[in-house]
Parts: structure tokens; C-alpha cells; sequence
């Protein structure tokens, strides 16, 4: 099948991949612009972009999907379907109808649950034991299009938002090959979706990552997993910011304050939280690398009682 591919990050790399591979002929790959990154603000190139050139597909990055040059220049390439995968834009009306088939999209979750633009991460913070792929043929709406497939993947109960990152990526690849499939040879599906049972999710924020610690233990945990590696669980001592990369829930605590440092011999930095104890296992200081907690209990002197946030 004659294809458009529109994507812009990791996630979307597997998906463009399994579709060369698969035979279908993508005449042109829409990704963002580039964007300047660092301190020397040197231009990188969007995943998508980087796997297009490595297939020699053709590139295009327009600044606003929606620009009537923009859809007009997508029409000259004739294709029949079009296929998204965390692009980044809101496609208009024009584009969506634009092919024989219109636009199907990968969304990195079971719809109509966790529509909207960070379904995976929020799937760990929620402590949900299943999610899963869905491909939906794209309408004006966001994320509220018929669903032609879904596919369900496990959460480990150590999963973290990088870790289901690359399981759902994986999963909607195949699932997306399977569906044109289908498509092509007319036995596709399409179901509505149930909008009594929508929920929505927006953009996750570096500051979501400031860990309240009057929160139970268990929600702590959860969201350190779950922006880990983006943008990371963190939180305050002695005026520095001390990233966390993993935590453990022990039971039971006392009425010290949320916050506080219960423990910080040479093995275990435990934390009062709102409900039951945290045992930092894997934390990183600003300025210096990730480590275990009884190597950063080694080189950073903490006493018991000593407050954390700000």
C-alpha cells in the first residue's frame, strides 16, 4: 500500500520500521522540525527523521501541518493511507479525508481509556496492571476515532514509563502491519467507541516530578517509575535537587512528619511519607551521576530527622 508515515519520537521509529519491512511503499515521512538542543543548541534530528534517512525515505517538516501549502503538497504524493504514531501536530479535516482509506493512528493505550498525550506514564503512576495498543481510524476529535484494533500488554510491577515505553512501541508496530492487513483485504473491523468510559490525559510536566511527600507511600512509588527516565521523580535537600530513580514501599512508619529521613545509616535511606515509609534505593545528587543509596550514603553525610522538599 502507497503510505504517508507521520511520527516524531522513539516510540514512533518501530512502527515506520515494521511497515518498510513489511513491503508497503512509504513515499513520504512528515516529522517536526529539527530543534536546537544543549548548551551549544547544536540542530538533532526527531527519531522519525533519523529512521527515514536510514531507509531513504523522503522528509518533510513543516511547521504547521494545517498550512494550506502543507495539505496541498501532501496531495501530490497520491497515497492511499495515511498512518501516525505521536506526531505531535492536530491533523485537520482536509488531511484526514484526504486518502481512499483516510488516517489510522497508533495510540499507546486501550481506548477510550487515557486519550490525550501521555497515556504511558500515566499508566505506571496509576498502578494499572494492564494496558495495551489501540490503531483507530482518526477524526476531528482527539483520540475519539473507531477503533479497528487493540491489543493488551501486561505491566511488570517494576515497569517504568521507559520500560512500557518500548513494550507498547513494539506491540504497535505488529498491530498497526496487522491492521492495513486487514484493511486491505476488507475484513477490518471499526467499533465505536464508548464515551462513558473516556478518560483523557494531558502533557506530562517536568514539575509533576516534585514528589509530595504527604502522599502514600504507594502513589510515590508509582510516579517515580513512571517518569522514569522523563522527567524524573525528584526532590530538595540541602538546596540541591536529589533525583530518584527507585524507591521501595515499607509498611508501617510513625507521626514524624512526611518528609523526613528516618533512617541514613551506611545500607538504607528510608523517608516518612504521608502513609507508610519509602526506601530510596537508586538516587542521583545534581551534578553527579546515578547511584545506589548506600554508595551515596557513602560520599554525602545525611543524619536522621533531616527534612526533604522545599
Amino acid at each position: 500500500m502507497k503510505l504517508i508515515f507521520m511520527g516524531t519520537p522513539d516510540f514512533a521509529v518501530q512502527t515506520l520500521d515494521a511497515l518498510v519491512d513489511a513491503g508497503h511503499e512509504v513515499v513520504l515521512v512528515v516529522t517536526q522540525p529539527d530543534k536546537p538542543k544543549g548548551r551549544g543548541k547544536a540542530v538533532q534530528y526527531s527519531a522519525v527523521k533519523t529512521a527515514a534517512f536510514a531507509h531513504g525515505l523522503e522528509v518533510y517538516q513543516p511547521k504547521r501541518i494545517r498550512e494550506p501549502e502543507c495539505i496541498a503538497y501532501l496531495r501530490t504524493f497520491d497515497a492511499d493511507l495515511m498512518v501516525v504514531a505521536a506526531f505531535g501536530q492536530i491533523l485537520p479535516k482536509e488531511i484526514l479525508e484526504m486518502t481512499a482509506y483516510g488516517c489510522i493512528n497508533v495510540h499507546a493505550s486501550l481506548l477510550p481509556k487515557y486519550r490525550g498525550a501521555s497515556p504511558i506514564q500515566w499508566a505506571v503512576i496509576n498502578g494499572d496492571h494492564t494496558t495495551g495498543v489501540t490503531i483507530q481510524q482518526m477524526d476531528i476529535g482527539i483520540d475519539t476515532g473507531e477503533i479497528l484494533a487493540k491489543t493488551e500488554v501486561p505491566l511488570a510491577p517494576e515497569e517504568t514509563g521507559g520500560s512500557l515505553f518500548e513494550k507498547l512501541a513494539q506491540a504497535g508496530a505488529s498491530l498497526c502491519v496487522q491492521t492495513i492487513s486487514h484493511i486491505q483485504d476488507g475484513t477490518v473491523t471499526r467499533t465505536r467507541q464508548d464515551e462513558t468510559q473516556a478518560t483523557h490525559v494531558g502533557m506530562i510536566r517536568k514539575q509533576m516530578g516534585d514528589i509530595d511527600w504527604s502522599m502514600p507511600a504507594v502513589q510515590i512509588e508509582r510516579l517515580i517509575r513512571g517518569l522514569s527516565p522523563w522527567p524524573s521523580a525528584f526532590t530538595a535537600i540541602d538546596g540541591k535537587t536529589l533525583k530518584i530513580w527507585k524507591a521501595a514501599v515499607l509498611p508501617g512508619g510513625d507521626h514524624t512528619q512526611a518528609g523526613q529521613i528516618l533512617t541514613a545509616d551506611k545500607r538504607q535511606l528510608i523517608v516518612q511519607t504521608g502513609e507508610g515509609r519509602l526506601s530510596l534505593q537508586e538516587v542521583q545528587l545534581e551534578g553527579k551521576k546515578r547511584m545506589t543509596a548506600d554508595a551515596f550514603l557513602r560520599g554525602f553525610q545525611i543524619e536522621a530527622g533531616k527534612q526533604l522538599g522545599k
